[in-house]
């Protein structure tokens, strides 16, 4: 991605494309911080792997997110 994003919540470095295009696709595409698997869970009261379920469906569906 050319930008080393950090985790908000925890401060975990180097989050991956997927987990930043779920964080937009989650909380908006104009968002300035982003959250690791585990804190964006848990802020949206769910579990990591319904994240990385979540993601495969919007692989599947071709969000342009995650290419």
């Amino acid at each position: 991605m050319g930008k080393d994003f950090h985790c908000f919540a925890c401060r975990k470095a180097n989050l991956d494309k997927n987990t930043v295009g779920l964080n937009k696709k989650m909380l908006g595409s104009t968002i300035k911080t982003f959250y690791c698997m585990d804190c964006l869970a848990e802020y949206l009261g769910t579990t990591t792997e319904e994240l990385v379920e979540k993601i495969e469906e919007f692989k599947e569906q071709g969000c342009k997110l995650f290419e």
